[in-house]
Parts: structure tokens; sequence; C-alpha cells
């Protein structure tokens, strides 16, 4: 018989909502694993992924991981783990560090032999890179075959990786694929027979969590796979829900946060219904008052405003653009520049002589009206082009009307000046989160995704065990 206790989504070094005691639930989490397997006497400790939140952790964290895995390794215990996608890097990773002093073993493509168990490792791949992936991994003459994978899997909810075509391109056959990235636990079974589980995540990343949070212990015996699960004592979440009838506003809050013990615990109020407005700074004082670690409320109801009053317009790029710069009231001169870098025809080797060259005309010829800025009309509006108000500097003209002379002194318009421009629009990409990596406000909410859970057909627990049908 072989125990292993199949852990992941450890995410050590989050200081969720900004608090330090919340970084330190995250190590307290992972260092109660470590003594449950010591104390439980398990063959190895399996980790998922995303052993640490971001790809540069910080050097408390860093020794905070390391005197875990120093009792661990004291107690004989190994530490298996593969790299997911919140803390991959491009070079070498930290688990390359830890085994490198002796305190963890990078699973892959080779097998790993833990009593009867071959464990194998797939770190986290993008979806882009998974096609190339050949899935080839080295024999082993073990009883047991197991892989340790990080990613949404299908078949589990919002799955993006399919777990079946995984096990039907391997080249070893597999009992069990033990599984992070999803912080829900969950578990569900090929069509092979290979049990796929999740562990989900040692701490709450974020709000939406509101099981406990635990880790599977897993069997392997007889020629069957058992997962059971098991809790572990975390900081207390509160959620306190209300719902505002029609008149009802802050005293109705009031009296529902009254009917919660939030002392020391993070406390999530959430407001819905057809009540009056609530301030949720005074909500969040009335929790702190009361003990609260950390208070958040979260109002529906404005949430809902602010979704209904969105637009969205598939308006011309570049006309946006445009549209900015009239808003600007550039001078003629830098209105002139604008149009050469942005939207004309010149050739981009040539961008800069021809830029130095009609400044250089507009310097010569005198025209200190072409570097004033745009004159807002009544209203204080600036909505004339650059090609009109260069025109109304060439001209002499303050009332906008003059349309003979062109930017470059020659009569002409410059090129470009009400073109649709070259496609060069503005981009609104943002960076990633994550990530499946987390982003701020509130990383956890982007770090977490959710999956299906099913009534478990595994085998039955062991005694003391909690079974996957009791737990949920």
């Amino acid at each position: 018989m072989t125990r292993v206790i199949h852990t992941g989504d450890t995410h050590l070094g989050y200081r969720q909502y900004h608090s330090p005691e919340r970084r330190r639930d995250f190590l307290a989490a992972f260092r109660q694993v470590a003594r449950d397997a010591v104390e439980a006497d398990v063959d190895a400790v399996v980790h998922a992924g995303d052993l640490f939140h971001d790809r540069r952790p910080e050097l408390p964290d860093l020794l905070g991981t390391l005197s875990v895995l120093r009792e661990l390794d004291e107690a004989g215990v190994p530490f298996l783990a593969i790299v997911g996608n919140h803390e991959t890097k491009r070079d070498a990773q930290w688990l390359d560090l830890f085994a490198s002093l002796d305190l963890a073993t990078r699973l892959g493509s080779e097998p790993v032999t833990v009593g009867d168990v071959a464990l194998y490792g797939l770190d986290y791949v993008p979806a882009s890179r998974r096609e190339d992936l050949e899935y080839a991994f080295e024999d082993h003459d073990s009883e047991f075959a197991a892989l340790v994978a990080h990613g949404l899997f299908e078949p589990f909810d919002l799955g993006e990786w399919d777990a079946e075509a995984v096990l039907d391109r391997a080249t070893v056959d597999f009992d069990a694929m033990l599984l992070g990235d999803n912080h829900k636990p969950g578990i569900k079974r090929a069509e092979d027979g290979t049990w796929l589980t999740y562990c989900g995540s040692t701490e709450r990343a974020s709000a939406d969590e509101r099981e406990e949070r635990g880790y599977n212990l897993v069997t392997f015996e007889d020629g069957e796979v058992t997962v059971s699960r098991r809790g572990l004592p975390t900081r207390e979440f509160v959620f306190v829900d209300v719902e505002l009838e029609e008149g009802e506003g802050h005293a109705r809050v009031r009296e529902r946060v009254g009917q919660y013990d939030v002392e020391d615990a993070v406390a999530i109020v959430t407001i819905e219904g057809e009540g009056e407005p609530v301030a949720p700074a005074d909500v969040e004082e009335l929790l702190r008052e009361a003990g609260a670690l950390v208070a958040r409320v979260n109002d529906r109801r404005e949430i809902e405003a602010e979704a209904e009053a969105v637009e969205v317009s598939f308006a011309d790029p570049d006309e946006a653009v445009r549209e900015r710069v009239r808003e600007m009231g550039l001078s003629p001169a830098a209105g002139t520049i604008d149009e050469v870098v942005r939207a004309s025809k010149v050739a981009d080797a040539n961008v800069a002589e021809t830029v130095e060259r009609r400044v250089t005309d507009l310097l010569e010829a005198g025209e200190d009206a072409a570097f004033a800025p745009a004159p807002e009309d009544g209203a204080g509006d600036r909505t004339r082009t650059a090609a009109e108000r260069m025109a109304d500097a060439d001209a002499g003209d303050d009332d906008g009307t003059a349309t003979d002379a062109g930017a470059d002194g020659t009569g002409d318009a410059p090129a470009g000046a009400t073109a649709a421009g070259n496609g060069e629009g503005v981009d609104g990409t943002d960076e990633e989160t994550g990530n499946r990596a987390g982003t701020e406000p509130d990383a956890e909410e982007a770090a977490t995704a959710e999956s299906e859970g099913e009534e478990s057909t595994a085998p039955a627990a062991e005694d003391g065990q909690t079974s996957w049908g009791d737990y949920q």
C-alpha cells in the first residue's frame, strides 16, 4: 500500500486584501499540510503546482517555504512537485532551487517511484503550445502510475484542456491524474477508468471559495485507487448576505451584521434587493469595530447598475483617436506633426526629415500663430482639425473659416489630414492576471476558476478519513 497527500495551489506569498496576516495564513496552511503528512506517516507529499502566488516570491516567502520543506525532509517524507502558471519563470524555476538543496523533487517525464507508484509530472503549459506536446513518458515497472498536472481540465467545468486527450496520447497508462489549478476540489472518472481529481487550494484565495479548504489523501492498494478528503483549519471567512426590501437600508445591514461573530475573521457583506443606498465605507467601519481582520462590502445593486450603464461601441478607433487629439487643443504646428507621425502616408524612414522640414519652414516664415494653442469656442470646445487651424494661422483669420492654406505652406492640406489614418489605433491591451496569474486590485478573483463537483463513485475511504461523498 502507498499513501500520498495530494495538495496544491498553496499560493505562498499572497498578501490577500493587502493584509500581512493573510500572507502568513497561506504559509500556515502549507505548514499544516506538512505536519499532517508527518503525523499520518504518508509516503510522500505531492504538490500539483502554484506553490507560490508569484514568480518573484520575496525572501520571507522563500525562507518560510524552506522551513516547511526541512520539516518534511527531517521526517523522511519526500516532497514531489510540478510548476504551476502563477510561479512559472522563463529560466530555472524556484522548484529547481529546492531540488538542488535535496528538499524537493521536480516531477517530469521520467518516473519517480514512491512505494509501488510511479509518479510523473506535467507542468502548466499555455494553450498555444499544447498541440505540440508529445506526452512522451518513460516506461516504469511499478504496479501503479499517476500523472501530476496543472491546468483547467475537461470534463470539469470551465475545462480548456482535455484530460481524455492527454490520457489517449500519453505513452504510459495512468491510474490517476492528480490535478492542480482549480481551487475547488472535485473528482471524476475518465472513460478508461482513470481517476481525475482536484485537491483544491489550501487557503481561500477568493471570496467565491466558500467551501472548506483542504487536500486529498490518495491510497494505492490491491489494484485500486482510493481518494479521500481531509480538511484544514484556516482563518474563518464570515459571509453576510443581506437582501434589502424596499425602504430598508443601513439599519437592516447593521442588524444582519450584528448576528455574526466576525472577530479576527475576513468578513464579506453582500447586499442585494430593492432597498435604499448603503455606504460601503460605513459598513466596513462597523465590521472593523466588531473586530474583523478584513472587511469587504459587495453591493450587487451598484454592480448591476454599472453593467446596465455600459455602452458598447464599434466606432472607428482611428476616429476616436482623432477626436481625442482635437480635444487636446494642440497648436497648428503640433497638429501637423501629429498627422505626419500618425496618420499621413509619409514613409517611416522619412518621418523625422519631414517633421524637421515642416517645422523649419514655419519658423523661417515667422508663423508664430502656428505654435499657439488652438483657441476654445464659447463652450470650451476644440473641434477643428489641425489642417483647419493651420489654415486659420496662415490666413490670419480668427473665425475658423479660412481653408485655402495648407499645413506645409504649399496651399495643399497635409496628406492624411482628413484620412482615416494608417490603422495604428489605440492599443487597449492590458497585462495578463491570471492566471492565470492573478492581477490586482483583487488578484484572487482572477487566480481562481471553479470546476464541477459530482457525487463520488470512488472507493470508500479508510476509517478516520472523510470520504468524498461525506465531504460534498
